[in-house]
């Protein structure tokens, strides 16, 4: 299913957006609101990292902007222990109309939130009452690592800095073997590299959303075995996108297929399969039938030279007309 998030058009009347934002903060605020990793209530989770690469940006400017919006604009909070963030006024656009699916995911959601705190924070600017109930249901008065009001700016500040800190645990954890360390950074990459894999796949038991999962391992998996770049994260994520956003009947099987071609053309690269599933789309294929059907109409016919007509002449013959005439 894709996922769409509204900007109004009223976000360029704003007068915090007319008149104290930077162009560079302009951009930075939709991201913010129409990034991948954005759910249905306002709090996602997000690395500084992940935002430097998707915006071109490095992460000094990342933290910079960061800063700008908690402290000046006062539009976010994050907590970097949970890497989550959240939007204030996320309801304003997003949270307008109810009905049992919204009300389904928004709980769904809600209840994957580390930090509560961040839940209360986005509900004070909730106005419809169905929605801001669900909310304050997840508020539990506790001690969050991240509270704006219980910390002072150069906590906050502090906070921030330390994200991509590697933690020195020498005196923390005097007797951790070695191997346990490198076992648990090796886990920890493995489970960012899922997250960036698969952003899109909600941790849902659903049999749907498991069998989702099960198409997208067998993508990456055909992508890592077949040569077209294991480590190539951002182009596995634009070929994932296909799966997710394309008009195909049957994305894993049309897709398969596509980079099968290349493989058997040796073109293993992005560009070369997606350049296959854009003309596929164009001619309305949107199953693995048509495009072999389509595929078996459009090769050339041999064409057979003509059989000659009439008796075949001998090249010694010569013709006499005179011949049978009387002198």
């Amino acid at each position: 299913m894709a996922k769409y998030r509204i900007v109004h058009i009223d976000f360029w009347k704003n007068p915090i957006v007319l008149e104290e934002m930077t162009p560079e903060d302009k951009y930075f605020h939709l991201y913010l609101l129409t990034n991948p990793k954005t759910t249905q209530v306002g709090i996602y989770k997000i690395t500084k990292k992940e935002m430097a690469f998707d915006l071109g940006y490095s992460i000094e400017s990342v933290e910079a902007l960061m800063q700008r919006f908690i402290e000046h604009h006062k539009l976010i909070r994050y907590n970097p222990e949970t890497r989550e963030l959240a939007l204030k006024n996320w309801a304003k656009d997003n949270l307008y109309k109810g009905g049992k699916p919204i009300m389904d995911c928004i709980y769904s959601e809600l209840k994957k939130v580390e930090d509560r705190s961040l839940i209360e924070y986005v509900a004070e600017s909730i106005l419809k009452k169905e929605f801001r109930s669900v909310y304050e249901s997840f508020c539990v008065q506790e001690e969050g690592l991240w509270s704006i009001e219980g910390n002072d700016q150069n906590e906050m500040i502090s906070y921030l800095n330390s994200e991509d800190e590697e933690l020195d645990d020498t005196f923390t954890e005097p007797f951790t073997n070695r191997e346990e360390k490198e076992k648990e950074k090796e886990n920890k990459k493995e489970k960012q590299q899922q997250e960036a894999l698969y952003p899109y796949i909600e941790e849902n038991p659903e049999e749907e959303n498991h069998q989702k999962l099960e198409d997208v391992k067998e993508i990456i998996e055909f992508w890592d075995y077949n040569g077209f770049g294991f480590s190539n994260i951002n182009a596995k994520q634009q070929l994932l996108a296909w799966f997710e956003d394309s008009s195909f009947l049957q994305p894993k099987e049309v897709i398969l297929k596509a980079m099968n071609i290349a493989c058997s053309n040796n073109k293993r690269r992005l560009s070369y399969v997606v350049g296959i599933l854009k003309n596929w789309e164009n001619e309305s294929l949107l199953t693995v039938e048509e495009i072999d059907s389509y595929q078996e109409n459009q090769k050339p016919v041999t064409k057979r030279k003509p059989f000659p007509t009439g008796r075949h002449i001998p090249r010694e013959f010569e013709l006499d007309l005179t011949a049978g005439e009387d002198e």
